[in-house]
């Protein structure tokens, strides 16, 4: 395979590679290699995941989004947010845009580096999930913002053991076999939570992520504790900011807004894979 052009991106410190492959450059048999490779980080890029832009017949363009395991999941609130400032500045989408994922159409918004998308509806809440709690859970629940999550709500968010923990979480026989996200959060002030995550497929805490930023501030809204919009504080020191509609227990539109960094563009060769 010839060098492949990408770019380096990142929303609030989750970072991506971006390849525009509506050319079909790499072969979508070669896809998960080339994500596992490429996100080894001192070896190759490194990053969070990877972003392939392909065709699409009904909207601006689809996507393929990789954890950086190489498994494909269904959606990435972060990547979004960055797939799409991608779109705008190649000139393949205008300022506003709809794209193609697996959990179906997704609309955004473009305004320099700030970036608003409008999520999946989320669905499946469960709140007070049996997890054999630790001490320091003051609660355990579930919800499935494109991914699933679950949200532990904890007292000392700055020292808890969230990569252990979450790690727990992420493989427990309750959520097999597709495991599950863990997020770990403390209300930081008036509609103000901040947050950490375990991410599925990275295997580790990320800086940011945007599906877990949701999650826990719906969570946190049906438990009384803000309402729209939220703002999230991310381990990477940035603020999402989280705008639902909200009937009950019952959420209607969901937006993540927040900021993307443009790092850098190069070619990938055959030699960091």
């Amino acid at each position: 395979m010839e060098a492949v052009e990408f770019w380096k991106m990142n929303g609030s410190g989750n970072d991506f590679i971006l390849i525009d492959n509506r050319e079909g450059q790499v072969p979508e048999g070669e896809m998960a290699r080339l994500v596992s490779r490429a996100c080894r980080r001192r070896e190759s890029v490194g990053a969070d995941g990877v972003i392939f832009v392909v065709g699409s017949d009904h909207y601006d363009f689809a996507w393929r989004f990789f954890n950086a395991d190489g498994g494909e999941v269904e959606m990435c609130g972060n990547g979004g947010r960055c797939v799409a400032r991608f779109a705008y500045l190649k000139g393949i989408a205008g300022p506003t845009m709809t794209f193609e994922t697996r959990v179906g159409p997704i609309s955004a918004e473009v305004s320099d580096r700030r970036v608003k998308v409008l999520m999946p509806r989320p669905s499946g809440l469960s709140v007070d999930l049996d997890l054999e709690p630790r001490s320091a859970w003051r609660s355990v629940d579930f919800i499935n913002t494109g991914v699933p999550h679950v949200v532990v709500r904890v007292d000392d968010l700055e020292t808890h053991p969230v990569v252990e923990e979450g790690r727990l979480i992420r493989y427990h026989e309750r959520f097999a076999p597709e495991g599950t996200n863990a997020n770990f959060m403390s209300p930081a002030g008036p509609n103000l939570l901040e947050v950490r995550t375990y991410e599925r497929g990275v295997e580790d805490e990320t800086l940011a992520c945007g599906t877990g930023a949701i999650a826990c501030s719906l969570i946190a809204s049906v438990r009384g504790l803000v309402s729209s919009p939220v703002r999230v504080k991310t381990r990477g020191g940035e603020t999402l900011t989280i705008h639902f509609e909200k009937q009950g227990d019952d959420f209607g539109r969901v937006w993540l807004e927040g900021n993307t960094a443009i790092a850098y563009q190069g070619r990938l060769h055959a030699e960091a894979l």
